[in-house]
């Protein structure tokens, strides 16, 4: 089964447009058509932006997604990097896919590497 990472912006966008990419790539994972990889630093970032009051994510809802995450998703250990990256905070995101040989799916492309691993959920949807 394909393995993905995913960017805090694509978790985020799935809540606030139900009908964009981003959605229907969390329907994959929900519908354990692919495998959603992450490690304990991915979660509390999940978690932290999840309880901005800009977003205004009901706390149920947010305790909903994280148990979902845990429940679906396959926790590793990743693997530290010394790759330079434009915003050192997507670093994480970066290192857990690298060491999981998952694809990383993120809103801020243009934040990595070009590298293959790396897709937009366009992308994504487009080749799997």
């Amino acid at each position: 089964m394909k393995k993905v990472v995913i960017d805090t912006n694509v978790l985020v966008s799935s809540i606030l447009t139900y009908d964009g990419n981003p959605a229907r790539v969390m329907e994959k994972i929900s519908n354990k058509q692919i495998t959603l990889i992450y490690c304990p630093e991915i979660l509390r970032e999940y978690e932290t932006v999840l309880s901005y009051d800009k977003l205004n994510i009901a706390s149920q809802t947010q305790f909903k997604i994280i148990n979902e995450i845990t429940k679906l998703g396959v926790l590793i250990k990743p693997t530290s990097s010394d790759i330079i990256l434009l915003d050192e905070t997507d670093r994480i995101f970066y290192e857990t896919a690298k060491t999981s040989e998952a694809i990383l799916i993120t809103g801020n492309i243009k934040h990595y590497p070009n590298e293959s691993f790396i897709m937009t959920p366009a992308s994504f949807l487009q080749q799997h």
